[in-house]
């Protein structure tokens, strides 16, 4: 099966929405797990690899909530195939890296994607858009517990799930979050959301997790701790931070509109000016931009435009999506033209920046 036959367009994507998405982008529960008695993927030799692919690949794809969906190796994927699903956070980055002996499965709705031999022998997600941390940890619980009646993980009495990092020994499970906050951000509060977050025990990432910038001023929150706790209880545990960011975020959009207008809405034009004229734009700049295009539509500065348009932009607007758009490879300031033509061309009937009465 062809990947981009099957994967969702990028506009049925963005038009996914879900409870504070204009603050939560989306919600994920990942589960980390290996098969009793083959060597961890880190350690193990191709042969072993490949073998332990071929028998997860086909007790995965037997499941009936992946009826319908896409496994294949990752040998059989294209660079360019690979770097959109790292975009799309179906695979990090580091999976993009694999070949031979490593694969991928998504369900057919796209909620759930599996990761065959990356750090670990399996590394399973469910995400939805918005805030549903329980929606998607009850989705890929069905998903860990059918798999686990067909293939044997590797479990101690007292460690719980033994996993290749031992940051995630116990339970196995990395709950997370994508957040939009430029609000904390532009009124300078993020350091100290990000420090206040941190010494609750939770971790805060970039728009890729570890070790990655915070672009568009997106930042992943997720749970450090995997040991000691259930499930269920480290699920709640988070959702409760989130609510309390989700506040925090909309208190200092408000502020910025009462007591910092005019900076605000220069920020806000400033973004639609340069993405609706530029020429040649980096992936990096229009992310950013983007973003506070965002903030001023959710606080209806643009009535004619969407959060679902702009997060298709954001979206479309990255290396491996244009690249597919155009349907050919082009070379960095060639692709940077391109891109502006395509803001240009998406932001053409969107009236400008409207100040709320």
């Amino acid at each position: 099966m062809n990947l981009y036959d099957f994967l969702s367009t990028t506009q049925e994507m963005a038009e996914n929405r879900g409870p504070h998405d204009h603050v939560v982008l989306s919600s994920r529960v990942r589960l980390a797990r290996n098969l009793k008695g083959h060597p961890f993927p880190g350690r193990a030799k191709k042969s072993d690899r490949v073998e332990a692919c071929e028998l997860i690949s086909a007790q995965v794809a037997g499941l009936a909530s992946m009826r319908g969906g896409y496994v294949e190796s990752m040998s059989s994927l294209q660079a360019l195939d690979k770097q959109l699903l790292v975009e799309r956070h179906y695979i990090s980055r580091e999976h993009a890296a694999k070949s031979a002996g490593s694969g991928l499965a998504l369900s057919k709705d796209e909620s759930v994607s599996i990761m065959i031999n990356e750090e670990d022998h399996l590394r399973m997600q469910s995400i939805l858009p918005g805030l549903q941390l329980k929606q998607v940890w009850q989705k890929i619980d069905r998903v860990d517990t059918n798999l686990e009646a067909r293939l044997q993980f590797a479990f101690h009495d007292r460690l719980g799930y033994l996993t290749a990092c031992p940051t995630n020994l116990g339970t196995g499970i990395r709950v997370s979050a994508m957040l939009h906050l430029p609000g904390l951000v532009l009124q300078e509060q993020i350091n100290q959301i990000i420090q206040a977050v941190t010494k609750l025990g939770h971790a805060v990432r970039g728009l890729y997790g570890e070790g990655t910038e915070a672009l568009g001023h997106i930042f992943q929150v997720s749970n450090q701790m995997t040991l000691g706790e259930s499930e269920t209880d480290i699920v709640e545990r988070i959702s409760k931070v989130l609510l309390q960011i989700i506040e925090h975020e909309e208190n200092a959009r408000q502020t910025l509109l009462k007591n910092k207008t005019t900076e605000l809405h220069n920020y806000v034009g400033r973004a639609f000016g340069v993405l609706a004229h530029a020429r040649i734009i980096n992936s990096k700049e229009t992310m950013n931009q983007i973003s506070l295009m965002r903030m001023g539509t959710s606080m209806g500065m643009f009535p004619t435009l969407t959060l679902a348009a702009l997060d298709e932009l954001f979206l479309i607007s990255q290396p491996a999506h244009l690249q597919h758009l155009l349907g050919a490879k082009h070379a960095g300031e060639e692709r940077d033209v391109h891109r502006a033509n395509l803001l240009r061309e998406r932001l053409a009937g969107v009236k400008g920046l409207q100040l709320p009465k």
